[in-house]
């Protein structure tokens, strides 16, 4: 993955340009432990070999795994990075589009890149706390914190 700062402040932005087989979660994970992000929000298009998306079972508290084994266009990608305790922690959603044009999406839980992902990413002057919500035991934005 390339990055460079398009903008230094007051909210400064960030575009990430993925590699062929970088997988998404992970390298945004490492990026913000490297850069230290607290409070970011990203969006991003691009093509993926592969992934695999999430819907949350309410009574489970998990995880349902949708499985996505084929090429896709990245037709949406939003999400934030948030602090969860000391550690930035992504959180994204994805809309993905199949060659005959029909979709899928939900919660972002593994993908890998082919051939690219362009993501803009703008970190936040201010603080986003994430705190584990005793009621669905997410980790959820806290304002305020």
């Amino acid at each position: 993955m390339k990055a460079k700062v398009l903008n230094p402040g007051p909210e400064r932005t960030i575009a990430l340009v993925f590699d062929k087989d970088d997988e998404v979660i992970a390298t945004l994970q490492r990026f913000a432990t490297e850069h230290e992000l607290v409070a970011s929000r990203f969006t991003a298009i691009g093509a993926l070999s592969g992934a695999v998306l999430g819907y949350f079972d309410w009574d489970r508290k998990a995880y349902d795994r949708i499985p996505v084994d084929e090429q896709v266009e990245v037709l949406s990608l939003i999400g934030d990075i948030a602090l969860d305790g000391t550690q930035p922690r992504a959180h994204a959603h994805a809309v993905l589009g199949r060659r005959d044009g029909s979709t899928v999406g939900g919660h972002l839980l593994v993908a890998t890149v082919r051939p690219t992902l362009e993501v803009i990413l703008v970190e936040s002057p201010s603080y986003l706390v994430k705190r584990c919500d005793p009621e669905s035991g997410l980790a959820l934005i806290e304002i305020g914190a």
